[in-house]
């Protein structure tokens, strides 16, 4: 089916509309072979708090970005290979359910449908993608993922010292090997992540030695929020931050 529809007027206008709502600052979607598969409001777990994202799955890459003016105009986009991907479910816990993981080398994180039926189509959509790229490849699946950032709203204190509590002065930081939360004095090193940046990004002083005596990662008592994550309904409340605001905007 896929195949059928990517020649089709209907699939290059389509994907002329996505363009258009993105505008000048988007880059161009439509190459020869691409399908728009679907699109559909996702909530996304951001650094701050959840925020709603469109989402556009074609068989070759997924796009997302910010809502302006719902099915007319968005921002921020982002791209990612589907080649790269691979999911994991999330179980349902407090306020966020049928939510999955989309994990890639250069960035991880979590998103949440409205319904279980929309979460099953989704997931099955994405992977059925992702068979089909690798099998006509002959690439096997990506083994490296990027961690999956613990939202501000989880850690009142270092995850890593137990002691510095968090405050207006003392800020929180991210261990882009880890993903944990972590006070500046715990994350004072950096270290060459290549999947995810061409230069060093910040570690933990954990993460840091372990990559430095070569090790493969990080052992997998503190790896296990990469690929489950668990929360609580009530953290994810009270914060003051424009709906703008993401985790990709940070540097820390």
């Amino acid at each position: 089916m896929v195949d059928r529809l990517a020649n089709s007027e209907a699939n290059s206008k389509r994907i002329a509309v996505v363009e258009g709502c993105f505008g000048a600052a988007g880059q161009p979607l439509a190459i020869p072979g691409r399908v728009l598969i679907g699109e559909g409001v996702l909530t996304k777990l951001c650094r701050k708090k959840p925020k709603a994202r469109q989402f556009f799955l074609f068989n070759d890459i997924l796009v997302y970005g910010n809502i302006v003016i719902q099915k007319k105009k968005y921002n921020k986009q982002h791209i990612i290979p589907l080649e790269s991907v691979t999911i994991d479910t999330v179980e349902d816990e407090g306020d966020l359910r049928n939510g999955w993981l989309i994990k890639t080398p250069t960035k991880s994180f979590a998103v949440y449908a409205a319904t279980a039926t929309e979460k099953s189509e989704w997931m099955n959509h994405i992977n059925k993608c992702v068979s089909d790229l690798l099998e006509k490849s002959g690439k096997l699946p990506s083994s490296e993922h990027a961690a999956v950032w613990v939202p501000d709203s989880e850690a009142s204190v270092c995850m890593r010292c137990q002691k510095i509590k968090f405050t207006p002065v003392s800020r929180r930081h991210h261990c882009r090997k880890c993903g944990f939360v972590v006070c500046g004095q715990c994350s004072e090193k950096k270290f060459l992540l290549p999947s995810q940046s061409s230069k060093p990004v910040r570690v933990c002083e954990f993460c840091y030695e372990q990559l430095s005596v070569g090790q493969p990662g990080v052992p997998s008592g503190f790896s296990v929020r990469s690929d489950s994550y668990s929360h609580s309904s009530n953290k994810f409340c009270g914060n003051n931050v424009s709906d703008d605001e993401d985790e990709d905007d940070s540097s820390d």
